[in-house]
């Protein structure tokens, strides 16, 4: 099953905060507020008296608390305002829904940045209840953690300058330096052999963009859905190449083990999307980059 999804960078663009902090630039890098309105966020029916065999669930239940592993330099998926610390987004909305149906309100939830590098050790280690954040799934991932889903498909792009006429895809890297971040899937697909790219390796998409608007480095490669966000907040100075080169399908990710609580999730995912909580918050998170909404195919896959 493929959840597709096609869009146009927008000009609608999400309020960030305008400090350095948040993307590690100074003026005029993409650490800038950008105009535009408020990023959707709902509010969901909490669950009562949640009984689920899952050692993982019984934990959080105990804690009266339940961790989420989330990205935080992302606009309209999973982004931190560093002036208030809070999450919003599409990941982030998602979370709050699979949570709700868990028994857990949106204050009992306590989001964790994790790095992309990082996210099979932390789910592995009970450092997260489960993690949601553009995290795609893949034959090598599931061996380390379980999945829920796909709760969207995304592909992996090129974001560059928009004066740049000279990279209208993939094929037009060779001898071109390249951003991703250290884990990523889009990262991997760019190193080989017969895309010719010269690549660089961070922790943080947003230190990408800096790069890319500094003239550090030719574009920033991941998931599109990723890149029209940033497009989006800075439509004058970076646009998507719109040529997806993969397919990216996101996932929930939890302790490999706890079936219990995989097939928990994937209920909660199809219960929001059967009752409009899941197109409700795409079009008011993922939406305003432009990107258009398509209901996804149900019922999910039961790994």
């Amino acid at each position: 099953m493929r959840i597709r999804k096609t869009a146009a960078a927008g000009a609608v663009v999400l309020a960030l905060a305008a400090t350095a902090t948040a993307c590690g630039g100074e003026k005029g890098s993409a650490g800038d507020k950008p105009a535009g309105g408020e990023v959707y966020s709902g509010t969901y029916k909490v669950a009562s008296d949640v009984k689920v065999d899952s050692a993982v669930l019984k934990k959080a239940q105990k804690a009266k608390k339940i961790v989420v592993g989330v990205k935080a330099d992302q606009p309209f998926l999973g982004f931190k305002d560093p002036a208030t610390n809070k999450y919003s987004g599409f990941d982030i909305e998602i979370a709050k829904m699979v949570a709700a149906d868990l028994g857990f309100s949106e204050k009992q939830i306590e989001f964790k940045t994790i790095d992309s590098n990082v996210r099979e050790t932390t789910i592995s280690k009970g450092d997260v209840d489960f993690y949601v954040g553009t995290y795609t799934i893949n034959d090598e991932r599931k061996k380390q953690v379980g999945f829920a889903g796909p709760y969207y498909t995304a592909g992996a792009d090129l974001l560059v300058r928009k004066d740049d006429k000279a990279i209208t895809g993939p094929e037009t890297l060779k001898g071109k330096k390249v951003c991703s971040i250290v884990g990523s899937t889009p990262l991997e697909e760019i190193k080989k052999e017969k895309y010719g790219a010269k690549t660089s390796e961070l922790s943080k998409y947003s230190d990408c963009v800096k790069y890319l608007l500094d003239g550090q480095v030719d574009a920033v490669t991941t998931d599109d859905a990723i890149l029209k966000g940033y497009a989006a907040q800075r439509p004058q100075k970076l646009r998507v190449v719109e040529k997806p080169f993969t397919k990216e399908p996101y996932g929930v990710g939890m302790n490999k083990d706890d079936k219990a609580l995989r097939d928990a999730i994937t209920t909660a995912l199809e219960s929001h999307i059967k009752n409009k909580d899941y197109e409700k918050a795409y079009k008011g998170t993922l939406g305003k980059s432009g990107s258009k909404y398509t209901a996804p195919e149900t019922p999910l896959p039961r790994y």
